[in-house]
């Protein structure tokens, strides 16, 4: 079969701070042109310090290269992986800049989200051309690899997440349980220009199949921004919270469907958040893990780029969505930011 003439890996990430020092210049990086004020930032910053300042992800990314270089050399694919992120280093201008070095010139991109929304996914290409335009005329080219959501090695790795968590109830709980899917909230415009919540849907539906759950909610959370400004709900804190004033205390496992690594967001709005909440109900409470390095999950990785290195027709998917596109429409995740109306005086 022949092979296309990528010759190298890029991740993209989001970034995060390695140290106390690091977060209030991540954050400003994060807020950019958008206006948030800095008693805002510094509200958030308390999220980072509460874990020494230092956001696993980074860490996170490094152990899932490593498993993915692992993989790629089982299967004989040769492709050097390079790392690049959005907002904290290495950006991708750094990367872009070592692969020229390297003689690299053409990347195969994975994306560190499953779903498609602006800021998932339109936003990280235009970050991809902005660090282009930043290395210069000779930079490497980049092609993204298609989104994940409903690939059957990523249902696979988050059912096994999940299984393992529902395996912790007692016998008479994990009966009644039910699965509160999460994701991180976006603003309704930027939803309503991408197919964010379809995708979640279905790969929410998948999962619960997979697992043989039939009760599953999607939630949103972390959602931030001013709040005349409407973004996607429930909440997962008020949606704990209004079930308990109704004396629902259906036990819940928790499944942070939309991270792919145990990151800030999960770690303090899942772990301690809505922990504290369900704890303070009495609600019997689990959190999924992420799918990280799940073996099928960087399993899945490498199939993604072996479809497009043999530029293979058959592409795996499960439910009614089929196989997302490899090329974005041009029209594709498109967002106009709302912005906010000052308070009437």
């Amino acid at each position: 079969m022949k092979r296309a003439d990528f010759d190298s890996i890029l991740i993209v990430s989001f970034g995060g701070p390695e140290g106390p020092e690091d977060v209030m210049p991540f954050l400003r990086n994060v807020t950019s042109g958008r206006n948030i004020p800095e008693e805002r930032l510094l509200e958030v910053a308390e999220h980072y310090h509460h874990f020494d300042g230092k956001s696993p992800i980074n860490a996170q990314n490094r152990e899932l290269i490593a498993a993915l270089e692992s993989e790629l050399k089982a299967r004989d694919i040769k492709l050097p992986v390079y790392f690049g992120n959005r907002n904290w280093t290495p950006f991708l201008g750094e990367a872009l800049t070592e692969m020229k070095e390297h003689g690299h010139q053409n990347a195969l991109a994975f994306f560190t989200s499953m779903f498609s929304c602006y800021s998932g996914c339109r936003q990280y290409r235009e970050n991809i051309c902005d660090a282009q335009s930043e290395v210069g005329g000779d930079a490497p080219k980049v092609s993204k690899l298609r989104m994940g959501f409903n690939h059957p090695r990523f249902i696979a790795a988050m059912s096994g997440r999940v299984t393992e968590k529902l395996e912790e109830f007692p016998e008479a709980l994990r009966s009644q349980a039910e699965l509160i899917f999460t994701a991180h909230s976006i603003p309704n415009s930027m939803a309503a220009g991408s197919d964010y919540e379809l995708q979640l849907k279905e790969s929410a539906s998948l999962v619960a199949n997979a697992v043989g759950v039939e009760k599953h909610t999607l939630c949103y959370q972390s959602r931030s921004g001013p709040p005349q400004v409407p973004w996607l709900e429930p909440d997962i804190c008020d949606l704990l919270e209004e079930r308990a004033e109704k004396g629902d205390r259906t036990p819940v496992v928790v499944v942070p469907l939309g991270f792919i690594s145990d990151h800030i967001e999960v770690l303090y709005d899942l772990d301690d958040e809505a922990k504290e909440t369900a704890e303070k109900h009495d609600i019997p409470f689990k959190r999924a893990g992420t799918v990280g390095t799940h073996p099928e999950f960087v399993s899945m990785i490498c199939d993604l780029i072996e479809e497009r290195l043999y530029d293979k027709s058959d592409k795996p998917a499960l439910g009614t969505l089929g196989a997302w596109h490899d090329v974005c429409p041009e029209n594709c995740c498109e967002y106009k930011p709302v912005r906010p109306r000052p308070p009437a005086s």
